[in-house]
């Protein structure tokens, strides 16, 4: 069983909610990315979710399109993002970390070269943001054959047929996303994105991690209540931008603990 797959049994075997945050790797300094990840997993996250930075990131608003556009200047590619992750290793061997970012950096690599250097490296798994279902197949295998997942995400507008596929072929987690658009905005409708949440549910065979719009432990709390975990990205990306180096760990601790108390009640109180 894989760090990810045992993290994830641990969490539904104890009847907890997830709690996944997301950073973009490089922001906001190259020498925060590896004390911010110890920071979050110290306080509470139980998969990081790590940006690739990427020069299109289509699916991203403006927060995260930004710290990219700050990572990738400061020289964050590919190679420092594996690098981060092998640090991270040498101190952690029990956080799953999951490379979170858009296709051409993998396809540049090749896809065997890239399962192969992100395993060892330490990365758990990978999701492809503009990667559809339908072309899924070849990557999905070459990261199995190297013991990662590759996760799938799905949204409100993602038709019955597709939704089928990608919960039939899903790995680790399915990423659900709470709305149709970009990442960072503010109109969560938790009472619309409960109920497509109860169909992905019902037909997915792992668990489903509910993100976009989690903002604070107030929605990350409404939002679990319907998911089994949620993801937390672009709030925690500005409250980190323009961070000193020596405070950005604590700023990072800081914001997630307030996210992690507040799913723990809602376990205490199923």
């Amino acid at each position: 069983m894989s760090r990810l797959q045992q993290r994830l049994h641990a969490l539904r075997a104890s009847g907890r909610k997830g709690l996944v945050p997301f950073i973009t790797a490089g922001d906001p300094a190259l020498a925060t990315t590896v004390p911010v990840m110890h920071a979050l997993a110290q306080a509470g996250a139980d998969v990081i979710e790590l940006g690739v930075p990427f020069s299109d990131p289509m699916a991203d608003g403006p927060v995260i399109q930004r710290s990219s556009e700050r990572a990738l200047a400061r020289g964050a590619g590919m190679t420092y993002v594996l690098d981060c992750v092998r640090a991270f290793r040498a101190t952690d061997a029990d956080t799953p970390v999951v490379l979170m970012g858009y296709l051409n950096p993998v396809e540049i690599r090749g896809a065997a070269a890239f399962a192969a250097e992100a395993a060892q490296a330490g990365v758990d798994g990978v999701l492809l943001v503009d990667l559809p279902p339908e072309e899924a197949g070849g990557y999905q295998a070459a990261l199995a054959q190297h013991g990662l997942a590759l996760i799938s995400l799905a949204s409100p507008t993602t038709p019955q047929t597709r939704l089928q596929r990608l919960c039939a072929q899903a790995d680790g987690y399915l990423y659900y996303v709470s709305y149709a658009g970009v990442t960072g905005a503010t109109r969560l409708d938790v009472e619309d994105a409960a109920r497509h949440l109860a169909q992905v549910r019902a037909m997915a065979r792992i668990p489903v991690f509910a993100g976009f719009g989690i903002r604070d432990a107030e929605s990350a709390a409404a939002m679990a209540a319907h998911a089994d975990g949620v993801v937390v990205g672009s709030a925690l990306v500005a409250a980190l931008d323009g961070s000193p180096e020596a405070e950005a760990a604590t700023r990072a601790a800081a914001f997630l603990r307030p996210l992690r108390v507040a799913l723990d009640g809602i376990a205490a109180a199923a």
